[in-house]
């Protein structure tokens, strides 16, 4: 179990079980386990990182599990919606700049087909003009004949070849002042055909940068749409988060205090432990080194967190592990490390159904073995056990996620590494 430090070095953060599996240690193998194969061996390590993980996010109630996971979920939500409506906005901005450039465009394509009208209309009276003047040169030539009748009589009345150079001149220069009139009568109708053809274009332009506004002007009021509604979102995440984060607060705050309470029942047993080593005055007892000295707690399973210092995967602050993980299946059978007496069985909200097997001395100092979130025991408070006798059952109860034994070795009743003694 990992204590919690004063409120001042708190550090509130909430991490995933990725990130506890990040910050997790070397899975550690049973004493005198046998050899597998590396690509098992891998696998293995991997699955123990998991369950560490796992154990790990057990060393929190299920309140604060909960609701650590609901504030996680709500604060992930709201950035997504945060960034949503920033992406929104953005493409409002756009559009609205879009729509004050086109609205511009719209204005000069209005101003281009009005001038084109107007050019129009100063083409029709300019033609109309034309018109009227080829008609009167036309009326005035014929009002002395036709030309080409007069320039025959010519001819025939003359009496020197002056007089039909001169004739034919004449002639020419009334057909040539004919001539002109028509070619300026044409020009003026092809001007005034071109005028006609901008004027057309000018409409069609017009039309498309009209339709083109209304396209993106309807883009703008459904983006101020979705902006509104997503800012609705981020408001109503913004109260969620907020109420979210008072819950997870509460409950970490009452777990807190669930941990006072234990420290105060933890105190009390180890003075328990204290005045029996001082009874014992360190007489008797086992005397030698003690790596292998204990056997394992449980016939079968791994290491899935070990003993020591790291990250609380919920409360973030750097605490202590004070004892060693063993993945084991619900309902297996907890041993005894070693004979002893059952000094106190008592269930706590944190560790669950918890037993304290008091092993005697150990080279002067006493040893007691804590078994954690028993599912319940076979052996009870008083009873002398042999080694590897059943004292109890793995399970689940307390601050857990799942089924592990949380194994702890206490020397005079303080904590210390469990697998420097099996």
């Amino acid at each position: 179990m990992r204590f919690f430090p004063s409120a001042s070095r708190q550090r509130v953060v909430v991490a995933s079980v990725a990130a506890a599996v990040a910050l997790g240690g070397t899975a550690v193998p049973l004493a005198n386990a046998s050899a597998h194969d590396p690509l098992k061996d891998k696998h293995k390590h991997v699955e123990q990182q998991i369950e560490q993980a796992h154990d790990d996010l057990g060393e929190t109630s299920k309140q604060v599990q909960r609701t650590t996971a609901r504030l996680n979920a709500v604060r992930v939500r709201l950035t997504a919606a945060k960034t949503h409506l920033d992406g929104v906005r953005v493409r409002l901005a756009e559009a609205r700049a879009k729509d004050a450039e086109m609205q511009l465009k719209l204005v000069a394509a209005q101003e281009a087909l009005a001038q084109a009208r107007q050019d129009l209309l100063d083409g029709q009276e300019a033609l109309a003009t034309q018109r009227v003047e080829v008609v009167n040169t036309v009326n005035d030539i014929y009002e002395s004949g036709d030309p080409r009748l007069l320039a025959f009589a010519s001819l025939m009345a003359a009496k020197t070849p002056e007089d039909v150079v001169r004739q034919m001149g004449a002639t020419d220069a009334i057909v040539g002042r004919q001539d002109r009139a028509y070619a300026g009568l044409h020009a003026a109708e092809i001007v005034l055909q071109a005028r006609e053809d901008r004027v057309e274009a000018a409409k069609l332009d017009m039309e498309t940068k009209r339709a083109d506004a209304a396209t993106n002007l309807a883009a703008v009021r459904e983006l101020a749409e979705q902006a509104r509604v997503a800012r609705a979102s981020v408001l109503g995440l913004l109260r969620s988060n907020r109420k979210a984060r008072d819950e997870a607060l509460s409950a970490r705050a009452h777990d807190r205090q669930v941990l006072r309470e234990l420290r105060k029942r933890e105190a009390r047993i180890k003075q328990q432990i204290l005045a029996a080593a001082a009874q014992s005055g360190g007489k008797g007892g086992y005397s030698g080194a003690t790596d292998g000295v204990l056997r394992a707690p449980t016939s079968s399973g791994y290491v899935t967190s070990p003993f020591g210092y790291r990250t609380h995967p919920i409360y973030g602050y750097y605490g202590l592990h004070d004892g060693t993980d063993f993945g084991v299946a619900c309902g297996q059978s907890m041993l005894a490390v070693a004979g002893g007496t059952v000094m106190d069985t008592y269930y706590s909200s944190v560790y669950g159904n918890r037993l304290y097997l008091n092993l005697g001395n150990y080279n002067g100092k006493n040893l007691t073995a804590v078994y954690n979130h028993l599912s319940g025991y076979r052996a009870s408070e008083g009873q002398r056990v042999r080694s590897g006798e059943v004292v109890g059952y793995a399970g689940s109860t307390g601050w857990s996620t799942g089924c592990h034994l949380h194994f702890t070795i206490l020397v005079n009743g303080d904590p210390v590494d469990p697998m420097k003694y099996l």
